[in-house]
């Protein structure tokens, strides 16, 4: 595989991100994708919100898309942003990579900004491989995300029963032993589409607003970020069993909580279960109520447009990162 540099695919890193969402106190967007479409809609939603937005991949995600594509969707997503007349800034990321190999053939192939997840292991072991990706990734001008406490559910190679609160006595530490550049911390939120069971009547358990304020004291300025952060949309649940689904009793994390949470140091916020259920939610309704339909475009084109909607819902009245493009 070609070694290259992001900038040649005009990609930036998050660092000039963070800082101005930190001044502004908003946060950056993170999406997922996995296919064409959601990519376009991702960058459509941002371009017409003008919000910088992170594009994230998972490592399964990477396979699936295949590597080699990858360096050439993000190239065509910076242009596709020129084309609407808004040029986005946009960071290629790495989502819960699970080795330093695989960091580094991210970093050589094009991504602008590396996760690695070793929340897992020890506090010592989390050190160690936090700062070996550190250390490859500053020498290319990569900035990386480390993680601290344990986020439970599951999302692509997230597998986690129980989660564990970040504790913020070890967070000074660790960011001093890594010299990590942003770092995902555990305060309530959790991976997937079923974040939570509920019963009628049942409200999702608030985040730990007390832990985050007691790492902003011990570490101000540093640029905290949140997993999990899908609100699982009533309307797409809902779309989704009306036409054939099952998804009972589920739910996410209010849009309340996390406006105040961009509000804060939190400069990041990861969303990829609501992407999906945006596009599974229009796609049942179409196969529901046009059985013949086979052309992939007569589904996948609206069901682009509900991401698109979404994305710009989410940037406008969730994050505040709407309108802060300069």
């Amino acid at each position: 595989m070609k070694k290259r540099h992001y900038s040649e695919l005009g990609l930036v890193n998050t660092k000039i991100m963070f800082a101005q969402a930190m001044q502004e106190q908003f946060a950056v967007p993170a999406y997922n994708f996995n296919n064409m479409e959601q990519l376009q809609a991702i960058v459509i939603g941002c371009a017409r919100s003008a919000s910088p937005v992170i594009l994230q991949v998972s490592g399964s995600a990477r396979g699936y898309i295949g590597t080699s594509f990858l360096p050439h969707m993000a190239a065509a997503a910076v242009e596709l942003a020129r084309e609407t007349g808004t040029a986005v800034p946009m960071a290629l990321h790495l989502d819960h990579g699970s080795s330093f190999e695989l960091a580094k053939d991210c970093i050589d192939s094009g991504f602008s900004s590396v996760m690695i997840d070793a929340s897992h292991h020890s506090f010592a072991d989390n050190v160690a491989l936090t700062r070996q990706v550190v250390e490859y990734a500053h020498d290319h001008e990569v900035t990386v995300e480390a993680e601290l406490g344990v986020l439970a559910g599951i999302e692509d190679e997230v597998i986690a029963e129980k989660s564990s609160y970040t504790r913020p006595e070890e967070v000074e530490r660790f960011l001093r032993e890594t010299g990590v550049d942003s770092l995902a911390i555990s305060i309530g939120t959790s991976h997937g589409a079923f974040k939570f069971k509920l019963q009628s009547g049942q409200e999702p358990p608030p985040l730990r607003f007390d832990i985050l304020e007691e790492i902003e004291k011990l570490v101000p300025g540093f640029p905290i970020v949140l997993h999990g952060a899908s609100s699982v949309t009533r309307t797409h649940v809902e779309m989704i069993n009306q036409y054939g689904g099952r998804m009972d009793n589920t739910a996410g994390i209010p849009e309340e909580q996390l406006r105040r949470a961009a509000a804060s140091a939190v400069c990041k916020v990861n969303i990829d279960s609501d992407g999906r259920l945006a596009m599974t939610a229009v796609i049942r309704k179409i196969f529901a109520e046009k059985p013949g339909e086979f052309d992939p475009r007569k589904y996948l084109g609206p069901a682009r447009d509900e991401l698109i909607a979404m994305v710009i819902h989410k940037n406008t009245a969730v994050l505040g990162s709407a309108g802060r493009i300069k």
